[in-house]
């Protein structure tokens, strides 16, 4: 039996990447130049799927307007889970729009094709053998301890354990699925655990009655779980050279109609999105992902880090582990010296990350401003020239000093 249609969850905000995500979900935060979510759409439309539903919630608008009701030649539907109420309910709003065995996948982590098509071939064998009803994606990682780990017994589940906190496990739930329509079923009779409904929960159901098959894959899985993980996510995609615009130099992609000033240095790897400016003495890289329209002034200096559409960098500014969200503005001279540096996230201070800051959607910060390791800036706060800015700064906040 061959599964050509999927249901992809985007309906989530992405708590722990704010401030990043205050304005636009998870799934449509950047990986290089593009969203997370067009990887995902991607993997689908490469692994053979020509139908997909997405459920959408949080700020769905964002994903809609991007996308619209195709992606590479596959039709593309919307269902709109209301309340942020669990990943289980999520895929229980799709349900009027699915019919027969399907693929469901989170839509706000990268997953490489091979993931993808590895799933949906033995799923297929295996209803045709009356193997069990649902199948589930499964890396290795060294580290699974803030994900989902799974138990295998030859190929099949035995256990699934969410963020065990131990590295006893080494087996990751990648979140790419594949189920008969009785996962409706199977969901409807799950109890809610204080409103909510986890996908996770049924799965567990089924685990304990021998219906889940582990698919091992050896396909790439990256996610971004808190600000400075988009930085490795766009490093690993960088290193993979999974971006669209055209290799210029070895690992050097430059879009067409970027303008890169001839005494400009591009270090590999490195992505210029499309009408992007790179001005005179510029250095940009490694490890860097220019969004649309992003101009880097006269001297500046760009290292490890994604800036989002429409950001700009004055002349002679330094950024390094910096993350900007979309309409960023920096003055000249403005420094971000980049990581380590301890990151309060949900009241919960992370030690010596790297991250030298993430800037959400529209900061203004002026001349010389600077800028402490693990700082995170709201939307909207103006920076005065000169100031000094560190912690979290909540947005539409003015700091003058």
């Amino acid at each position: 039996m061959t599964v050509c249609s999927a249901v992809v969850l985007a309906a989530g905000e992405g708590a722990r990447l704010r401030p990043l995500t205050r304005n636009r979900p998870k799934p449509m935060l950047p990986a290089t130049t593009r969203p997370v979510l067009s990887y995902v759409l991607d993997a689908l439309v490469e692994a053979g799927v020509e139908e997909m539903t997405l459920v959408v919630g949080y700020r769905r608008d964002r994903v809609q307007d991007h996308f619209g009701d195709e992606h590479r030649g596959a039709s593309l539907s919307y269902v709109v889970q209301d309340a942020q109420l669990g990943s289980g309910h999520a895929l229980l709003t799709a349900r009027a729009a699915v019919d027969g065995p399907f693929l469901a996948v989170n839509g706000d982590q990268v997953v490489a094709p091979e993931v993808v098509a590895d799933v949906r071939e033995a799923f297929g064998d295996g209803v045709a053998d009356g193997h069990p009803t649902a199948a589930l994606a499964v890396v290795e990682r060294a580290d699974v301890s803030e994900y989902g780990a799974v138990v295998l017994n030859d190929d099949r589940v035995t256990e699934l354990v969410e963020k065990p906190g131990s590295d006893r496990y080494s087996l990751l739930n990648a979140g790419v699925y594949a189920f008969d329509e009785g996962i409706f079923d199977a969901l409807d009779s799950t109890p809610r655990v204080d409103g909510e409904l986890a996908l996770t929960d049924t799965l567990r159901r089924l685990v304990a009655a021998g219906r889940v098959q582990g698919v091992r894959t050896s396909g790439s899985w990256v996610d971004a779980t808190r600000p400075w993980d988009l930085l490795s996510v766009s490093h690993e995609l960088l290193v993979a050279g999974c971006v669209d615009e055209p290799e210029r130099d070895e690992r050097v992609w430059v879009a067409d109609g970027a303008d890169v000033h001839e005494s400009a240095t591009l270090r590999p790897p490195v992505v210029v999105g499309a009408d992007c400016t790179v001005a005179a003495g510029a250095v940009v890289g490694p490890d860097v992902a220019l969004g649309r329209n992003v101009t880097v002034g006269a001297n500046a200096v760009v290292e490890a880090s994604v800036l989002d559409d429409d950001t700009r960098v004055g002349p002679n500014a330094t950024l390094v582990d910096c993350v900007t969200g979309q309409g960023v503005r920096l003055g000249a001279g403005a420094t971000v010296p980049g990581g380590p540096g301890d990151v309060r996230v949900d009241d919960v201070v992370h030690e010596d990350e790297r991250l030298g800051a993430l800037l959400a959607d529209r900061v203004r910060a002026a001349g010389d401003a600077s800028f402490a390791p693990g700082t995170l800036v709201g939307p909207g706060t103006t920076i005065a020239a000169g100031a000094s800015v560190s912690g979290t700064v909540a947005e539409q906040a003015t700091v003058v000093r």
